[in-house]
């Protein structure tokens, strides 16, 4: 049995748990780590994939998470190939390429409990070297604290699920009052890190329906939308929206909720696309265009050095031109609420103030408007 096969098992084991079979301790440790999983993914992460191996290698010191350390295993490895992947594939939370790429847990040190790596919230460290501990000195308890551990993070899942009311009357659908909506949830101050994915989401809405509806787009697919989180580094993509035609990359789109479009990001999406090869690339910012004539001359060099045609405007004027090109408008916003209520790295609060302002915007707005 290999890892993924593993940790499907016990997360079927916990979708029935009634009682942990561990101590007070123990489970406190446990509710810990599971109440941090999507502020610290890298931590959760990386203990369900030391607890996944310590029960496939009972023998194994997982607290040596390098293969470089005498008697050490790549943790990295498994993570990257059985449990990142298995957690994504079941809905949990998860890092989107591993969890050791978090700074404090990739350090070449042992997790012992005088490990040195500066993990943020000294309480929820503590409490991943103290699980480590225990079941190095008693392997048998990996199994109860994995299944415990996922349990938790199920029923937090559960309890943080937000339901965000559907559209079902397309007469109020208007232009207007769908841009309105969407400018009240991109610049809404959430407190809290996540919202600059709402218009990549809406974005990426939007051109399911263009690809499916428009010429342009005839034989092309979209890709499917990655994590924001990723640094550009480990996306591997060219842009947040990629579109394919016959295996080839024919169109990126780069939004920016919080940044203007300066000549510094045209010099990153000019590296970008010189490493890709789109056909066109499309940089959209909530910001305002500033350095005009510099950005103005990289689109140009762009055009001439490398031949990708380069478009660059805001987000709301570019959303507004969109929709005014799809069929249905119900269709759009439906799908946008839909792929926001399943979104995994958007927490609760987004959620909870996006279903607020659908009640604000659609209760009563834009039955006498003009649907341009």
């Amino acid at each position: 049995m290999n890892h993924s096969e593993l940790l499907k098992e016990i997360y079927n084991s916990a979708l029935n748990l009634t009682t942990p079979d561990l101590s007070k301790e123990q489970s406190v440790l446990i509710e810990l780590i599971a109440n941090h999983a999507l502020n610290q993914k890298g931590v959760y992460t990386v203990l369900v994939t030391l607890l996944t191996h310590k029960i496939i290698e009972p023998n194994q010191d997982v607290r040596l998470h390098q293969s470089n350390m005498d008697g050490g295993f790549s943790g990295r490895s498994i993570d990257t190939k059985y449990i990142t992947p298995t957690l994504r594939e079941l809905g949990l939370p998860c890092m989107s390429e591993s969890g050791w790429l978090t700074r404090s847990l990739e350090q070449p040190y042992a997790y012992t409990l005088d490990y040195q790596g500066k993990i943020s919230n000294t309480k929820l460290k503590q409490a991943f070297l103290q699980i480590l501990d225990y079941v190095e000195n008693e392997p048998t308890t990996a199994t109860p604290l994995l299944t415990y551990l996922l349990f938790c993070v199920i029923q937090k899942s559960k309890n943080d699920t937000v339901l965000i009311t559907k559209i079902d009357d397309a007469d109020i659908m208007t232009i207007d009052g769908i841009i309105a909506f969407l400018e009240a949830c991109f610049t809404y101050s959430y407190k809290d890190f996540g919202g600059s994915k709402l218009p990549v989401i809406a974005f990426h809405c939007v051109f399911q329906q263009l690809i499916d509806e428009l010429k342009r787009y005839e034989g092309c697919t979209l890709n499917k939308l990655g994590s924001h989180t990723a640094s550009d580094r480990t996306s591997k993509t060219a842009g947040d929206i990629e579109i394919f035609k016959n295996g080839e990359l024919i169109e990126s789109i780069e939004i920016k909720l919080d940044k203007p479009i300066n000549a510094d990001l045209m010099r990153q999406v000019q590296q970008k696309i010189y490493k890709h090869n789109p056909k066109r690339y499309c940089v959209f910012s909530i910001g305002q265009i500033v350095e005009a004539e510099n950005v103005k001359n990289i689109v140009g060099e762009i055009k001439e050095n490398h031949g990708c045609q380069v478009i660059v405007n805001g987000v709301v004027p570019t959303l507004k031109y969109y929709l005014r090109l799809i069929i249905s408008l119900q269709n759009f916003i439906n799908s946008f609420l839909i792929a926001v209520e399943n979104d995994s790295e958007l927490k609760p609060i987004h959620k909870t103030i996006i279903a607020e302002l659908v009640e604000k915007h659609f209760q009563f707005s834009g039955r006498n408007e003009n649907v341009c």
